[in-house]
């Protein structure tokens, strides 16, 4: 080789190397690099919340934080400004947001097949996209990032939202002076979830809450178990999801009872999830403080309804009154449990009501402090970017604002916002502020003028006297030029141009209408107490925040209800023991257990109750309920046995306290029967008021299975999902329970397997420690499920509905199973056709432990009576009728060792009638679980009127706020969804 060309090119090579490594031709002239520091001195820093520095200086040189402090010495080559009088804080951080990244629209309807997953190679289920970048998606938005950063937002955290696993997100800088590789902060900022399916699969499962959430927790199991090795196939998602786990874990959530479930999935998966909050967290702010998770919350307060006719008004519920009244408490009880939170913009209709959300969060006890936290240093600690982002300390990026004032205050003015060192002008701070009203003299008239929003677009309104003129106003470089018209027909007009300045009286030259010249003056009015007032009153109202309850609903109580001591005298008490009903004797309750039964008892410091004349009995046992819960069915697959109804309890459903007024102290919330594998059970006492763990039981594992017309499809219209008839719903039984059976094989073998929550589940069915609660109708089908328990060992627990029954009684006495009916229904579908109202009482004369449920939101709360019309029909003994919906279901239940009767040692689950219980005339008048009086007849008339108290005060608030000319939203009628047996949801 030529030695001189060597060397050359070698020399070519160094200097490509010190010069950059640029790579790429430049062909546009000249290039000029500005390698120059700026420095911004006699400011107000804020470096970080809570931290000041009063005319401190600001050093920044190639888009990052060279210096802050008190005293900072200007390089040569800086270029100096000087910010006398105004303040700098960090730039904002948003944390979760789709900035950048559309997301995909559905463009397919109705129902799938069940699996039909449409990728290879990725997870079974489409919904899981883990493996998607937000990078490959991602457009920068000039327009929306000019929102954000004249809302103060230097950094968003963008991603796709769509799916469950979302994949992972980006870090942008709002530079829209660099290009996509400068704008750039990190290629992967953090790892998204969310419970919402994906907008690009048709895939039918999950179709419910309790679907998403089995599903979560699955896939996490199956990302450990993938690696570890144990997978010979690749799974796109999986990898995706394992490696991005090193990266902040952000789980959007669409309201409180969303936190909570996230809450439980963290503990379970071990995953610190970020919570992305409803903003409702101040409901039951002691339930969030408890999960210790950090938290993304939404000041997206609603406004007043109008409720000015009385006809719309009356749609409006007490609770959506009272979420409009308590939101804005939100963000300062989270500040007073002690817990971690950004704020977002991500439900605001746009950006530039951050501020007004904020204001109004202050006046609800919101420190300045804690927001300024929650929107730079919080956020960037989140991202785990607190070296980077949202302070003013060395080396971090030049993200800053800078202002007029206090960042918070309502006169304060955000005039710049620098991103990586680039400047963007929002408002120029050498426009000086002319709004107000003035009083203009010219050519011997005085005119009225009203200037506003002068430094942004200014306008202008001029009278002469009462009589509005046409006018017109320009506003730039400091002068203004106003022009009004009088007669419009003579075309007259004056003209005035004038130097603004702080302070007035303006004066200069006016071309009068008759194109004369004249001089004027232009002083400002002093603003009248009157109008400040008015002001003062739209914009600083702040209605009185009504207390919480609990729940924080119509019929709430102010305190949580606590056991007491109480001693019922004199009472009838049906024991639903040997001693069958006892006369005048009296029942101590104490410590949330019955304590005593007899004649004469006295306890001090009891509480003491005349029952005399009254009835005491055991609380009313559901085993068949669908109340109390956000979702029914988990439809999209022909087995569930993953999915828990705990994961879909609605602790705030009034028909708990419906219930409790119709005696009913304990319910089976039961999946529904979409499909022939249901969910798993939550047996529940109804706390009213308590939360999720209070309510449901432990140790009480039940599944929902199904038969008949339902799981077969033959009222949905869809011919895609097997079975399609009741022999395949069979086949279906055999092949699941011997896959249950391979599953423990190998679990107990000591090798190596992959937790499976569907097969571990059943697992639990073939060895009797979960029990199975089965749907049922005709007499072949109860036949079939029997047999396929006998060949696999174990009994069916209880048969519901069961309304063939009676056909079969022998067998079921037989098999051990039990039988939980109606009382009277039949024929409302074709294969109720046979049933009898001698259900009940022909299946307890062949020995079957028989009961009665509701499936129906308003029968249960009339359980009592249901269980007299077995007295009507078969002649039921009263006692043994009545067993019907207390001690038998609870023995269905297996928790007949707690509930069901009156024995000394059980819970206090007790009823006092006003007279014999199962008459159409009887009333509970006060309904105990756990010894804790959950309705009271007494206090619900109280409640009845603080209702309607309530309802008055909230709807004078609102009334107040339209006529302080606050913004309204429409009245709307809050329509609440009875669940049964059949309610399917479609989860997008």
């Amino acid at each position: 080789m030529n030695k001189k060309l060597f060397f050359t090119g070698w020399l070519l090579f160094v200097f490509c190397m010190v010069s950059g490594q640029e790579y790429f031709p430049v062909n546009d002239g000249v290039k000029s690099i500005n390698t120059n520091y700026t420095l911004f001195k006699n400011a107000t820093l804020h470096p970080s919340p809570g931290k000041t520095i009063s005319s401190g200086s600001l050093l920044i040189k190639d888009g990052k934080i060279v210096s802050a402090g008190k005293s900072v010495n200007a390089p040569k080559n800086a270029v100096v400004i000087d910010l006398e009088g105004k303040h700098i804080y960090p730039s904002f951080v948003e944390t979760y947001s789709s900035f950048g990244v559309k997301i995909p629209e559905r463009s397919f309807g109705g129902r799938s097949p069940q699996y039909e997953a449409t990728r290879a190679g990725y997870y079974w289920n489409d919904h899981v996209r883990a493996e998607t970048n937000a990078l490959n998606e991602f457009e920068y938005d000039n327009k929306a990032a000019k929102a954000l950063v004249e809302a103060g937002f230097g950094t968003v955290s963008t991603h796709m939202a769509d799916g469950l696993a979302r994949g992972n997100g980006i870090l942008v800088a709002l530079n829209s002076d660099g290009n996509t590789a400068e704008r750039l902060l990190d290629t992967r900022s953090a790892q998204f979830f969310s419970f919402e399916k994906s907008n690009l699969s048709q895939q039918s499962y999950p179709s419910s809450i309790m679907g998403s959430t089995a599903l979560i927790r699955q896939m996490f199991e199956d990302a450990d178990w993938y690696e570890a090795g144990n997978i010979d196939t690749r799974d796109l998602s999986l990898e995706a999801l394992n490696a991005n786990m090193d990266l902040p874990q952000i789980f959007y959530g669409d309201g409180l009872y969303d936190d909570l479930r996230i809450a439980s999935l963290s503990q379970e998966t071990g995953v610190p999830f970020i919570i992305v909050g409803g903003g409702d967290e101040y409901k039951r702010i002691d339930e969030i403080k408890a999960t210790g998770a950090q938290y993304i919350i939404p000041v997206n307060f609603q406004d007043a309804y109008d409720v000015e006719d009385p006809y719309q008004a009356s749609f409006v519920s007490l609770s959506q009154m009272l979420e409009w009244n308590q939101e804005p408490t939100n963000p300062a009880k989270l500040q007073e449990a002690g817990l971690t939170f950004a704020i977002t913009t991500n439900d605001l209709k746009s950006p530039d009501m951050l501020f007004p959300m904020l204001r109004k969060a202050f006046k609800y006890g919101l420190e300045e402090e804690t927001a300024l936290a929650a929107l730079t240093t919080i956020p960037a600690q989140l991202l785990g970017k607190s070296e980077e982002l949202g302070t003013l300390n060395q080396n971090a990026w030049a993200n800053f604002l800078i202002t007029s004032g206090p960042i918070f205050d309502k006169e304060t003015i955000l005039y710049e916002n620098w991103v990586q060192g680039a400047q963007n002008i929002i408002k120029d701070a050498s426009v000086i502020d002319i709004d107000g009203s003035y009083t203009l003299t010219t050519g011997g008239k005085s005119y009225d003028l009203t200037i506003s929003k002068s430094t942004e677009k200014p306008s202008v309104t001029a009278k002469d006297g009462e009589t509005k003129l046409g006018s017109k106003i320009a506003y730039t470089d400091g002068w203004l030029n106003i022009t009004f018209t009088g007669d419009a027909d003579k075309k007259e007009y004056t003209r005035i141009i004038a130097q603004a300045s702080n302070t007035t009286p303006w004066n200069g030259k006016a071309i009068l209408p008759d194109g004369s010249e004249s001089t004027f003056s232009i002083s400002k009015k002093a603003s009248t107490e009157e109008e400040e007032e008015k002001e003062e009153d739209k914009e600083e109202i702040t209605p009185e925040v009504m207390p919480l309850t609990y729940p924080n609903v119509a019929y709430g109580y102010d305190e949580q209800p606590q056991a007491e001591t109480i001693l019922f005298k004199n009472a009838t008490v049906w024991t639903n023991e040997e001693d069958g009903i006892l006369e005048e004797t009296d029942v101590l309750v104490k410590n949330g257990k019955i304590d005593k039964i007899g004649k004469d008892l006295s306890a001090g410091g009891a509480k003491v109750i005349d029952a005399t004349g009254k009835h005491l009995t055991s609380g009313i046992v559901d085993e068949h309920s669908h109340i109390a819960a956000f979702s029914i069915n988990e439809s999209g697959q022909n087995s569930s046995a993953e999915v828990r109804m705990r994961d879909a309890v609605n602790p705030d459903d009034l028909d708990i306290y419906r219930d409790l007024a119709g005696g009913v102290t304990t319910i089976q919330l039961l999946h529904g029967s979409a499909n022939p594998i249901g969910g798993q059970s939550a047996v529940m006492k109804l706390k009213w008021g308590s939360s999720i763990d209070e309510m449901v039981l432990e140790n009480t594992k039940f599944i929902k299975f199904a038969l008949g017309e339902n799981v077969k499809q033959s009222n949905w219209g869809s011919y895609s999902r097997f079975p399609q008839t009741r022999m395949g719903v069979q086949q279906m039984f055999t092949d699941y329970f011997q896959r249950a059976k391979e599953y423990e094989a190998k679990k107990n073998s000591g090798e190596p397997y992959r937790t499976d929550y569907e097969m571990e589940t059943l697992m639990d069915v073939l060895n009797e420690e979960r029990h199975i609660t089965s749907h049922s109708y005709v007499q072949s089908e109860i036949n079939m499920l029997m047999k396929v328990a006998d060949s696999f060992d174990f009994n069916v627990n209880t048969f519901t509905h069961i309304l063939e029954g009676y056909k079969v009684a022998d067998k079921m006495a037989e098999h051990g199973v039990a039988g939980s009916t109606f009382s009277d229904w039949w024929a409302y579908k074709y294969e109720v056709n046979d049933a009898i109202p001698y259900n009940a009482a022909i299946m307890w004369s062949q020995g079957v432990l028989t009961g009665i449920n509701s499936d129906d939101a308003e029968m249960s709360r009339r359980l009592n009576q249901e269980a007299a019309k077995t007295m009507k029909y078969g002649g039921v003994p009263e006692e043994e009728a009545w067993k019907f919906v207390t001690l038998n279901p609870a023995k269905m239940l297996h928790i007949d060792d707690r509930t069901g009767s009156i024995k000394v040692g059980k819970d206090a689950d007790l009823v006092l009638w006003s007279t014999y219980p199962m008459s159409v005339s009887a009333v509970a008048e006060k309904t105990l679980v756990e010894g804790a009086v959950y309705f009271d007849i007494e206090k619900d008339k109280e409640l009845k009127e603080k209702v309607e108290a309530k309802k008055n005060k909230l709807t004078t608030m609102m009334l107040s706020a339209k006529n302080k000319g606050l913004k309204t939203q429409p009245a709307k009628k809050e329509e609440k969804q009875r669940l049964d047996c059949d309610t399917l949801e479609t989860l997008y």
